[in-house]
């Protein structure tokens, strides 16, 4: 018996295992053998590998890499990994699944060597971000008119397809967005989805309401100096978090999981809204990070007095977002004093994950420490990590377009 993934899977091969989806749901027989439709089934439903039937395993060991880059990536990884105790079990799963990604995918984790920045960075800190904001120094940016009305019809009890329809329907390109994702492995319906209605019949008036909203959020933010950030590799972040938290609510049976999909693609915001208006502060801010090997979040109180979760607090607020969203938001990296300890945690993993994976950047070059408190209080296995990971890459791969 040895595991195979899908895309490899040949007509006649036989299943050693019982195939099930995330949700439990009985797909395949262990014993059956397989045919074109039943491959295209497991596409279909976002499975990424099965045991086969007198098959050898691969291991992470077989895959042909050179022994010199392997070394370095295992020290890079241990790096990046520093701020973290790998003693903890849940880290322990986190370092060796980002290990073998990484080796996979021959990822490095690359330095911030080509930024010009001044040495005498005391001149660039913003003694107080947090009271500008506040005080209505710092104009924040107007929420997108087609987010407003989304944002009211998630409010309204009595909104119907029809009104999610009509909305959406004012942006062709949203409305493409909308259903590519619906269409893609991240939902996995047998059959095409063709219109918003259809949609909304399908999977809910609230999680169309906020997959639209995620979007049209995050895309507001598009002049971020290229030598600051890649916004690429920003959204493919935004993107894997939102994916991650999204597997991982299925594991807790968590309702309505579009909000935690949207408060992964958000939860960096804040920090898009320092690198747009601040970008000299934003260079400074990263070089210092480097220097300390400190965790990003933490230097950003020392230049800015408060961190990027508290910025974009206020923006969400500005916009009059659902409280949840603010909650898991502003949250994410110490999700024990949260309100809703359960959905700020799991945002919080799926921030640590993508960052372990190396799955874009938001500018952060550490895996944010666990907090343990709201880890116990989540009552998760570390053994769900690894069908979460091959999940969340699988399901990024198929919804890379949004990039």
């Amino acid at each position: 018996m040895g595991t195979v993934a899908v895309n490899e899977l040949i007509q006649d091969m036989i299943l050693a295992d019982d195939i099930r989806d995330l949700n439990h749901r009985f797909l395949l027989p262990k014993g059956k053998k397989l045919k074109p439709n039943h491959i295209k089934i497991l596409k279909i439903w976002g499975i990424t590998e099965v045991n086969i039937e007198g098959k050898g395993s691969a291991d992470v060991a077989d895959v042909d890499i050179d022994p010199e880059l392997a070394e370095k990536i295992y020290e890079d990884t241990k790096g990046i990994f520093k701020n973290t105790d790998l003693i903890h079990p849940a880290m322990a799963e986190i370092f060796r699944l980002s290990l073998e990604h990484r080796n996979k995918h021959k990822i490095l984790n690359v330095k911030n060597n080509g930024m010009n920045i001044k040495e005498g960075l005391n001149n660039l800190f913003v003694k107080d971000l947090h009271a500008m904001i506040r005080t209505g120094q710092i104009k924040l940016p107007e929420i997108p008119s087609i987010t407003l009305e989304l944002n009211e019809i998630i409010g309204d009890p009595m909104s119907n397809s029809d009104d999610i329809g009509k909305i959406v329907g004012k942006s062709p390109s949203l409305t493409a967005l909308l259903l590519k994702i619906v269409n893609s492995p991240v939902y996995g319906f047998p059959s095409r989805i063709d219109s918003i209605s259809r949609a909304v019949t399908m999977i809910g008036t609230k999680e169309i309401s906020g997959l639209a909203l995620g979007i049209s959020t995050i895309t507001i933010f598009k002049n971020i100096p290229e030598e600051i950030l890649d916004m690429q590799m920003f959204l493919k972040h935004s993107l894997a978090c939102g994916i991650i938290a999204r597997i991982l609510a299925t594991f807790k049976n968590v309702m309505h999981t579009e909000k935690l999909f949207v408060s992964g693609l958000l939860h960096d915001i804040g920090r898009v809204l320092v690198y747009t208006y601040y970008p000299e502060q934003a260079k400074g801010l990263l070089q210092r990070a480097e220097k300390s090997g400190n965790c990003l979040y933490i230097e950003e109180a020392s230049f800015f007095g408060c961190s990027h979760s508290d910025i974009g607090k206020y923006l969400l607020q500005k916009w009059k977002l659902p409280l949840i969203l603010e909650n898991n938001l502003l949250f994410h990296h110490n999700p024990s004093i949260a309100d809703n300890t359960e959905q700020a945690t799991i945002v919080h993993l799926a921030d640590i994950l993508a960052n372990g994976l190396g799955l874009g950047s938001s500018g952060e070059r550490q895996v944010p420490p666990l907090d343990d408190i709201a880890w116990d209080k989540l009552g998760l296995s570390p053994s769900c990590f690894d069908t979460v990971v091959k999940q969340a890459v699988h399901q990024l791969h198929a919804i890379e377009f949004l990039l």
